[in-house]
């Protein structure tokens, strides 16, 4: 599990730090040509947009995967004294919510909205604007094999946890 993980997490490293790349030099080319050459790329803004969603959807999903992402710790300050099956019910009740918004909101929703808006075309780009949406089930998929994967480690300590105290 570990092993996919460290797969996943390099490959979406890889493609983020890609895409942020590609939009400095895309943004550094609209600069250039709006205030020195006095003609604006009409490409560039669409495509820095679109980069930007597709970044910020992976992202977050990858953020999600490293355990980095924002919390509420409001419940988990009020359950530390709390015994460890209720912090370990809380922390498997998060997986499960998380990941059915993933499958319903990005993952259904994602594919409805792409499949909506490939009869629509950018202007600038002349790509269909589905594609463009794609990245939402993408971060959905992902998010998913990420739950997976840490429900699976909550599993690992509650086995570890378990032997701990059968050797006690």
């Amino acid at each position: 599990m570990n092993k996919l993980r460290n797969v996943l997490n390099k490959s979406i490293e890889v493609i983020c730090m890609s895409l942020l790349a590609f939009m400095v030099v895309l943004g550094s080319w609209q600069i250039i040509t709006r205030y020195l050459l006095n003609n604006p790329s009409t490409v560039s803004e669409d495509l820095l947009i679109y980069s930007f969603v597709w970044m910020a959807l992976l992202g977050s999903a990858y953020v999600f995967g490293k355990k980095d992402h924002m919390t509420m710790v409001f419940f988990r300050q009020k359950l530390e004294n709390k015994s460890p099956k209720v912090k370990l019910g809380l922390s498997i009740m998060t997986e499960l919510v998380v990941l059915v918004f993933s499958a319903l909101v990005l993952v259904l929703g994602g594919i409805q909205i792409s499949n909506l808006a490939m009869g629509q075309i950018s202007p600038a780009l002349g790509i269909q604007m589905g594609y463009i949406y794609l990245a939402l089930p993408l971060s959905g998929i992902i998010t998913i094999i990420y739950n997976i994967l840490n429900l699976f480690d909550l599993k690992q300590e509650v086995a570890n946890s378990k032997k701990l105290l059968n050797n006690n």
